[in-house]
């Protein structure tokens, strides 16, 4: 049991590195494109409101897996 729940944390903190990471890219992304064209702004902000969460939802997903497999 203690080695299950040590697998869980790995993966609850590696999923939420990767999703910070990938979060970051994102916002990265958006600011560049702003920057370099400011007319662009409804249509990236837009795009990266559709991404953040896309790319949360991968995280979400692997924590609640390495769950269902500790307490399945």
């Amino acid at each position: 049991m203690l080695m299950e729940a040590l697998a869980v944390a790995i993966v609850a903190g590696l999923a939420a590195i990767g999703g910070s990471i990938a979060v970051a890219i994102i916002v990265r992304a958006t600011l560049e494109g702003v920057t370099r064209q400011p007319e662009l702004k409804g249509t990236l902000q837009t795009l990266m409101f559709i991404g953040v969460p896309l790319a949360e939802a991968v995280p979400i997903i692997a924590i609640v897996i390495s769950f269902l497999l500790l307490f399945g």
